[in-house]
């Protein structure tokens, strides 16, 4: 019997997940996550149903035989509840991922489970955007928080950039807030505390930097790493903006990356962070990243009228 909640929230499987990495780490493990319509297609080629080396076990998510693996490490990932059995063999249930010189564990392909931690393609986007801002961010940032942190890779960008800096990972979502922390350790990035958190409603204070990736779809089954609620999506990314605007500090940056659905030439995101942000004494930019983002979600439900899905960047700073 399979127990979603414990991937990683136990002492065993976190401790099972560090030799992982160890593991991938000595093989000079490296895999770069594409979209799910991509992993799919990738997957059901012919000679894909089964792997054949340590991407197809951890990066593309397929049964493996038994002897790609050390007996060890199958039965310390087993024993920790982060294998299941199949016939002939077992199948991984997280996925590991490389960005930039780290590895980050999140959870394996298909992520259909309502509390699964996503990572892919918006997180690569997500994760230039905030680099580059972190380069341009010349005031001190000594107390930051990403909301709705997922696995981790924004708190933790920022916790290595910033040694000196108070970091918060806040979620709602105790299976991504536990792999948050191993993450973390593994990239020792020991500034990282992960916290639950709905917004920042269950944290104090002010903060430096605010930055979010936040779920941005509307997803039927309503799955809390893609459902943005709201009109189109936007209800979370607008959320976030308006909570950022009460507990910005005096020379404080908000980075909210997000996706909107564009209706006949209209951005209605923009039109209401317009709204929210005019007369407000605070700069603010806005820009596309991306054009056409999730173009399969085009074809029906809510989004069969829109033109496209952008991926966008809105950071907002307050003067000190």
């Amino acid at each position: 019997m399979e127990h979603p909640e414990r991937i990683a929230t136990s002492p065993d499987a976190a401790a099972a997940l560090k030799l992982l990495i160890e593991t991938l780490r000595a093989a000079d493990y490296h895999f770069i996550t594409p979209t799910p319509a991509s992993h799919a297609r990738v997957n059901a080629r012919p000679g894909n149903a089964w792997a054949r080396d340590l991407q197809g076990i951890f990066g593309w998510s397929r049964p493996f035989s038994p002897e790609l693996l050390p007996g060890s490490l199958i039965d310390t990932l087993a024993a920790a509840e982060l294998l299941t059995a199949v016939p002939g063999g077992w199948r991984s249930r997280v996925r590991v991922s490389s960005l930039g010189d780290q590895l980050f564990v999140h959870s394996a392909y298909p992520t259909e489970d309502a509390d699964a931690v996503f990572f892919g393609p918006d997180t690569y986007r997500y994760a230039n955007a905030l680099e580059a801002q972190l380069r341009f961010e010349t005031g001190d940032i000594r107390r930051a928080v990403d909301i709705g942190s997922g696995a981790g890779p924004g708190a933790i960008l920022v916790a290595l950039a910033r040694p000196d800096a108070e970091v918060l990972a806040v979620d709602i979502n105790e299976r991504a807030l536990a792999l948050t922390r191993v993450n973390a350790e593994l990239a020792g990035a020991d500034n990282v505390s992960a916290c639950y958190s709905n917004l920042l409603n269950d944290v104090a204070g002010d903060f430096d930097f605010i930055l979010s990736n936040p779920p941005y779809l509307v997803d039927p089954g309503e799955r809390a790493y893609r459902h943005g609620g709201g009109p189109l999506g936007a209800g979370l990314s607008l959320a976030i903006l308006d909570t950022a605007l009460q507990r910005l500090a005096p020379g404080g940056t908000l980075l909210l990356y997000t996706g909107v659905a564009m209706v006949e030439g209209r951005d209605p995101f923009l039109e209401e962070v317009r709204t929210r942000l005019d007369g407000q004494d605070v700069a603010w930019r806005y820009r596309e990243l991306d054009p056409d983002v999730f173009g399969e979600e085009l074809e029906a439900g809510v989004y069969a009228h829109t033109d496209r899905i952008a991926a966008v960047v809105l950071t907002v700073t307050r003067p000190r």
